[in-house]
């Protein structure tokens, strides 16, 4: 959250403080946000965690699949169609789990085994789409969470204000303000990064389901290639 919050503002180190006229750091300013910071800090830890992961998942998956699919033809045209199972099982992709799927099932009718690769093709589009809808859950779910830590901020200024009967030091009620303020910015911030790197996901799949449409075809009309 720190080095978000030191890459928006082009890593300044201190923030001059509304109230005293010093200097605070980037860290002793969230800290001021008050007990609603820790679920915001879950949140994009969390958020942080999921879009590593998808990205290394997606990474592998998203490899040109045009030499794997050469070796294949090559492979079933001269009848070494186990040849091709064992390399789709060491490539083990996604793409690579399909066309397998697909070499267990020759000698069936081609619609069987075409209904077989798009049965598989859908689990490996679940398997690339795990935890986005978490991701999605959490861009949007920071920004609400930073304006119920400013409300609840705004309400303790308040009843401040109340307690004293109206005679407080203007510098010490705008000094609440702005740290009330400091939850709905992390949120703002953690929603727009989560929504970018949900975003950013959704396209890669695309790609990774383009190629694997591709392949399907192509492993087809390799099937019914009359040589």
């Amino acid at each position: 959250m720190i080095a978000i919050l030191n890459f928006i503002i082009l890593q300044t180190k201190t923030t001059p403080a509304l109230d005293t006229g010093e200097s605070i750091s980037l860290l002793e300013l969230a800290n001021k946000g008050g007990v609603t910071m820790i679920p915001l800090y879950v949140l994009f830890i969390w958020g942080l965690y999921i879009f590593i992961e998808r990205i290394f998942v997606i990474q592998k998956a998203t490899k040109d699949p045009q030499p794997f699919m050469e070796q294949v033809k090559n492979m079933v045209l001269k009848g070494d169609v186990q040849g091709a199972k064992v390399m789709c099982a060491k490539l083990n992709s996604p793409i690579a789990r399909m066309i397998e799927k697909g070499l267990s099932r020759i000698g069936s009718p081609l619609k069987n085994i075409e209904t077989s690769i798009e049965y598989v093709g859908k689990i490996e589009l679940y398997r690339l789409e795990k935890n986005l809808a978490m991701l999605a859950t959490i861009s949007g779910a920071a920004p609400m969470v930073g304006f119920l830590g400013t409300v609840i901020g705004m309400i303790e200024a308040f009843m401040t204000i109340a307690r004293l009967k109206g005679a407080v030091d203007p510098q010490v009620l705008s000094g609440g303000i702005y740290t009330a303020l400091i939850t709905t910015v992390a949120g703002l911030i953690i929603g727009i990064l989560m929504t970018i790197a949900y975003n950013y996901l959704i396209t890669r799949i695309q790609k990774v389901i383009h190629n694997m449409e591709y392949t399907a075809m192509d492993f087809m009309d390799l099937l019914q290639d009359p040589r």
